[in-house]
């Protein structure tokens, strides 16, 4: 049954992948869709069984697989409370987006390579969550690369799709290559690759240093280092985050299962299953810290000024993300799981209901083109709204709320708790936290409430139409609601939006979590900032609602009461206003300090190293000559017999001279 869960998916790609022209793209969304669903039943068994019912860890010996020497490394599966949790949350919301897709794509003519790039991305993020070991984890680390490329840039005919295919690629190579030297660094000084191995033996690690450059470095504290670098590349975190609201260029359901469940998730795996480790380097865990918190706040402040519907909720991921990573900078890594698992419902929820809307709005994506179109889509603003109020965590605290209230109040009361560093990332939560709610709501009042902007803009609208180009025929010009395939799923994701915080909260950061997590996850003993939290000053305990409904208000101030304030702010284009807008210029600023530069260096080593030096001195050059000396030996060939009777006379005479005037031996 487990190794199912993980080659269902496979199954899937390569049926889809290889016979979809032979068996057409109906069947190849039945099979991909179905295998999905298989896998994700099977992924909820498995969580019942080893998570909620303490059942015991499993591993599963698929086959041997490198053998070098001293290095050795097998094909192993493994089964633990964290594998299952990111089982459920990837098969789960693939499974859906899969259903979804059947719908959204149904007039793409290339529907079964769709879904075989779906189910082979989700293949490749099993992969990487039921690895044993770092070069396991790797392979399926690079396999999800090389999914999301295919399927950011699935509509290869557009020049943007392709740009942000390959900038999603580059982004994420700079941090994989953090990570690979942080893995060769494991093999250096543990000498295996194995979790169990290097988990056992990193206590006595602690303290070791190495000399590098004339200066003392912690070992562990390296290791790690390398480690979350590969972390914040896949994971969209503060300087390397760049790639990700360019990657709504791929379809909307890619959208979904990108950044609601799988890839962006990895990174916070990753750290969380290297706890053992980052544990004993705390000045990695404080950097991780920073980082997170500051990705939060980066985040929230870009998508305050975004207009397109998808890029607000992918700065949205990005903000939460940061959640995620300064709580398991605090050691609060079942925290940050929590999230991660309360925020792939509602995220994925968000992203198929903006998905429903383009499909409503055909093809708009620009929030100031949209406006009142409730009542003509009511159950889609209904999950809309459901899926807003988990993401701004609304809850009443000592009551009860919906999903994110659990999740991220409790990661900024521990973060308050720590103390420290943790101080800054939970200030920079609170900010973050209030504008969140404050882009959420501006989101939800642009596109459903106030004037019907698309009643007055059918040229524009018309000409927008590629922005999204799924493939659905003219509808006319009313909005619509979306068909079952896309409803439904997001009836699924509104549950676990509602009701995944308080059903598993006990399990998960409750007091009882040890019995959930187990070995799973490595707390050392003077990190108790997650049980401290229950400590805190009360008004850390309402400052998170009080900030939710202020971000409230000021979005229905603006875009409900006086839209034309808003409209006014934004006409004026202020300093701030553009920083923002244009997300810092961190794409500008990489454009001059790395892009330019580097294209420079490519094109004088293209033009000068391989042309003129290499191939002009090298094989073009000897060519060149040779074929050079054969056209001025040719000239002598004149095709008359006397030239050629009187070259062989004077040739003649030449050998009679030298053997007669001392050429000859004596």
């Amino acid at each position: 049954m487990l190794s199912a869960i993980v080659f269902l998916p496979l199954l899937g790609a390569a049926v889809a992948g290889f016979f979809g022209r032979l068996i057409g793209a109906r069947m190849a969304e039945i099979v991909t869709t179905g295998l999905l669903g298989a896998a994700a039943a099977l992924s909820w068994i498995a969580f019942i069984q080893i998570g909620l019912n303490e059942g015991e860890p499993q591993t599963v010996q698929v086959a041997d697989w490198i053998t070098s020497g001293l290095f050795s490394v097998g094909w192993t599966l493994r089964f633990d409370a964290l594998t299952v949790v990111m089982l459920v949350v990837v098969n789960t919301v693939s499974s859906l987006v899969h259903l979804y897709s059947i719908g959204y794509m149904a007039e793409d003519p290339h529907r079964p390579r769709f879904f075989a790039y779906l189910s082979l991305f989700t293949f490749a993020m099993l992969m990487l969550v039921t690895s044993d070991n770092f070069l396991q984890l790797f392979f399926g680390w690079e396999g999800v690369g090389l999914a999301s490329y295919l399927l950011i840039g699935f509509w290869y005919q557009k020049p943007s799709a392709n740009a942000a295919a390959i900038k999603a690629f580059v982004v994420n190579r700079v941090g994989d290559f953090g990570f690979a030297l942080g893995i060769v660094g494991i093999f250096a000084v543990y000498g295996t690759i194995s979790f169990d191995e290097v988990f056992a033996a990193t206590p006595a690690m602690a303290g070791r240093t190495f000399e590098f450059a004339g200066a003392q470095f912690d070992v562990v504290t390296t290791l790690t280092f390398l480690l979350f670098i590969g972390a914040m590349g896949k994971s969209a975190q503060f300087l390397l985050h760049t790639w990700l609201p360019d990657a709504m260029e791929g379809p909307t359901p890619v959208s979904a299962l990108i950044h609601a469940a799988t890839m962006v998730t990895a990174g916070v795996f990753l750290v969380c299953r290297c706890s053992p480790m980052f544990e004993y380097a705390p000045d990695t865990l404080a950097f991780v810290t920073i980082i997170g918190a500051t990705t939060a706040f980066f985040a929230a402040t870009v998508g305050m000024f975004q207009n397109d519907i998808k890029r607000v909720i992918a700065y949205s991921t990005c903000s939460q993300l940061g959640y995620m990573f300064f709580a398991a900078g605090v050691s609060a890594y079942q925290a940050a799981m929590f999230h991660l698992f309360t925020h792939a419902f509602f995220k994925a929820l968000l992203f198929l209901g903006a998905g429903s809307v383009i499909h409503a709005m055909h093809h708009e994506q620009d929030m100031r083109k949209m406006g009142g179109i409730w009542k003509a889509i009511p159950f889609t603003y209904a999950m809309m709204t459901i899926g807003t109020i988990a993401l701004i965590g609304f809850g009443i605290p000592h009551v009860g709320g919906f999903a994110g209230f659990y999740s991220k109040d409790a990661i900024l009361e521990t973060a308050y708790a720590a103390g420290g560093v943790g101080t800054y990332g939970f200030v920079a939560g609170i900010v973050a936290a209030l504008m969140t709610s404050f882009y959420s709501w501006r989101l939800a009042f642009m596109t459903f409430h106030g004037e019907a902007k698309w009643k007055h803009g059918h040229d524009d609208h018309h000409a927008h139409a590629a922005h999204d180009d799924h493939g659905h025929g003219d509808h006319g010009h009313e909005p619509h609601e979306s068909p079952l395939t896309m409803t439904i799923p997001l009836a699924i994701l509104a549950v676990g939006a509602i009701a995944a915080g308080f059903l598993f909260y006990p399990y998960f950061i409750g007091d009882d979590n040890h019995a959930f997590w187990r070995d799973s996850i490595f707390v050392a003993a003077n990190h108790h900032a997650l049980h401290a939290r229950h400590e805190v000053p009360e008004w850390v305990i309402w400052a998170p609602l009080a900030v939710t409904v202020l971000g409230f208000l000021i979005a229905a101030y603006y875009f409900l009461l006086r839209p034309d304030r808003a409209a006014a702010l934004a006409a004026r284009e202020g300093l701030l206003y553009n920083f923002l807008k244009n997300k810092w210029y961190f794409d500008e600023i990489y454009d001059f300090l790395f892009v330019r530069p580097a294209m420079w260096i490519g094109r004088k080593l293209w033009k000068l190293g391989d042309g003129w030096l290499i191939d002009g001195f090298g094989p073009d050059g000897v060519a060149a000559r040779v074929k050079d000396i054969a056209g001025r030996a040719g000239r002598l060939q004149t095709g008359f017999i006397y030239h050629y009777a009187f070259a062989m006379l004077i040739g003649v005479a030449a050998l009679l001279s030298w053997l007669l005037f001392g050429g000859a031996p004596k």
